[in-house]
């Protein structure tokens, strides 16, 4: 069944509103903040709930929607979700939308489901492309580093991809720096320049700033975006109080452990939030305001349940700067 077509908002676009960066050296631009589907766009989620989020982000210049083959749950089923989409109110737009998948953890069974092979990238593709309704996605990622796959195996994939027009550009997300210089070197030899670099990147998790890879990612020209910017919902208010709140990721122990919830780092964050609140911001406001005042960083991946959530993070682009006894502060409380 084909959606109804929607209309999107004629303000998306207007100064004032989002914020674009420049990915790399390369003519993309991106809005500062992009709507992961990693959860809430799967199966389980009531599909007029995922209709009206996406509606939601588009109309406030949300161009970049990221996924990847194994969101859900089950998996799949996000990428089915976006299909729908594409069928319908997206339709008009394809030229307006950038689209990303990813390729490289575990899919479906056996020996060919799961981490960088070619034969697993390409397949895992054209699958994605019949779920999401697409002649091509504007981005596809190697999702993660496969320390037994050849690297020119997994590289010379994503070269191939492009040259078939199955994406316009690659990825990587995950990798460590030394493998990350040469992925890139490889590919610009192939004349395939690597446009973006994902990683986790957070206020509690610094590893990708700390171990190179941003600074790889903007030496070589090429854009960073950052994923899990609130720590998977540390950087919320929801632990403010010490407990674990029912239905949150801590208390069913998903992505997040409950174990993790101690005094002192409820202690740092109740401090984070003092400087938060000073700032005119909650604290996920700031957490994603901090990654985006990173130089490196092109786009922050949040991902939203509610209308009302995204509104909130959007909010965040309002406020990027900080002083000097800020990031120092930050700083302070951020490192364990």
């Amino acid at each position: 069944m084909i959606e109804e077509i929607y209309k999107a908002a004629p303000s998306r676009y207007e100064a004032g509103g989002m914020l674009y960066r420049r990915a790399g050296r390369s003519g993309v631009l991106l809005p500062a903040v992009s709507l992961g589907l990693w959860q809430n766009f799967g199966d389980t989620v009531p599909f007029d709930r995922c209709r009206r989020i996406m509606h939601y982000a588009f109309d406030h210049g949300i161009t970049h929607f990221d996924l990847a083959n194994n969101y859900g749950p089950p998996y799949g089923s996000a990428e089915e979700t976006f299909g729908r989409m594409m069928k319908g109110s997206f339709a008009p737009y394809r030229d307006e939308l950038f689209i990303s998948t990813k390729a490289g953890y575990d899919m479906w069974p056996g020996p060919y489901g799961n981490w960088g092979s070619r034969k697993y990238l390409m397949a895992s593709l054209d699958q994605s492309l019949k779920r999401m309704k697409l002649e091509y996605v504007d981005l596809f990622y190697i999702h993660r580093y496969d320390p037994e796959t050849p690297l020119d195996e997994t590289l010379q994939a994503l070269v191939d991809i492009v040259k078939q027009g199955k994406a316009l550009y690659v990825g990587i997300s995950r990798w460590p720096a030394d493998a990350l210089r040469y992925g890139f070197e490889f590919l610009d030899r192939h004349d395939c320049h690597c446009l973006l670099f994902q990683d986790r990147l957070n206020m509690l998790d610094r590893q990708a700033i700390d171990a190179g890879g941003t600074g790889v990612a903007s030496d070589s020209g090429v854009g960073f975006v950052a994923f899990s910017p609130l720590a998977q919902g540390l950087l919320t208010s929801r632990y403010l109080g010490g407990t674990v709140p029912d239905g949150s990721r801590a208390s069913r122990n998903a992505f997040l452990k409950s174990d993790r919830i101690t005094p002192e780092l409820v202690e740092r964050l109740n401090a984070l939030n003092g400087i938060a609140s000073r700032r005119g911001q909650t604290l996920a406001q700031m957490a994603l305001s901090w990654i985006l005042s990173h130089r490196e960083v092109t786009s922050v991946l949040v991902g939203a349940s509610s209308e009302e959530q995204l509104a909130s993070n959007l909010d965040a682009i309002r406020n990027l700067s900080f002083t000097d006894e800020e990031f120092a502060h930050i700083d302070r409380l951020g490192v364990e």
